[in-house]
């Protein structure tokens, strides 16, 4: 195993986290604090990811490994003081995002129509299984890295990948609830890894998807020819059932 480069700070070392982490089975939970999209107004983000690798390392029982080997500093008052401000973000951005799933679920209850998916993950498998909304003929790509589901990139996975039937590729980004203009900075990057890496030939194109789509974000991409804007809705009925 390769060691990795030691070098002393008085933050968490990230670039020190990430291999760490992945060295120890963690691959896709770093992937996931490493490309987080973070949709918050306090000026916290690294903070906030050294919140959740804390937490992570935490629960797998390896932080204590971590922090000998690379951050010693945590061993001092500063650096227990650091931990818990990093741990204290990661509970407020939980509590921040928790609050904005209960108004989705309350409008469930309160309206005939227009419902958001709770999870991301949600919205995923069911458009993964549904790709005819996004266009015909589409189905999911797949090679030796993965699946077209959360298909995995340097620095992140795309949520969707698909294929269409001429062989062209289709990138998908899932935003719950409204897509912001950094959505479409995020899914540049996926169009040009996948055009680097994957095409051999064939065209890309994105998809956005989200619950809304704000004025913004259809200016941004009315720049882009290469990428479409979809919204998403459900529709929530009650009927009555007969007893037997």
């Amino acid at each position: 195993m390769t060691e990795l480069p030691q070098r002393i700070t008085k933050s968490l070392p990230l670039e020190a986290a990430y291999p760490f982490g992945a060295q120890h089975g963690l691959q896709k939970e770093i992937d996931e604090i490493r490309s987080m999209e973070i949709e918050w107004d306090k000026q916290v983000d690294s903070s906030l990811r050294r919140g959740y690798i804390v937490r992570l390392f935490q629960s797998k029982g390896v932080f204590e490994e971590f922090c000998k080997k690379y951050w010693p500093n945590h061993e001092t008052r500063e650096g227990q003081t650091k931990t818990k401000w990093y741990l204290k973000n990661a509970d407020e951005y939980d509590r921040f995002l928790g609050k904005e799933a209960a108004v989705d679920e309350t409008r469930v209850e309160e309206e005939e129509e227009g419902s958001s998916f709770v999870l991301e993950t949600h919205l995923r498998d069911f458009l993964a299984e549904h790709l005819d909304k996004l266009g015909n003929g589409l189905g999911l790509y797949k090679d030796e890295r993965g699946s077209g589901v959360e298909y995995p990139v340097e620095n992140g996975r795309i949520d969707i990948l698909a294929v269409e039937p001429r062989g062209d590729l289709v990138v998908v980004e899932l935003k719950v609830s409204q897509g912001r203009s950094k959505t479409l900075g995020q899914l540049l990057y996926y169009m040009g890894w996948v055009e680097r890496n994957l095409t051999k030939g064939r065209k890309v194109r994105g998809v956005i998807v989200a619950k809304e789509i704000p004025e913004d974000l259809r200016l941004a991409c009315s720049k882009v020819p290469d990428v479409s804007l979809f919204e998403y809705g459900l529709q929530f009925f009650l009927r009555p059932a007969q007893s037997s």
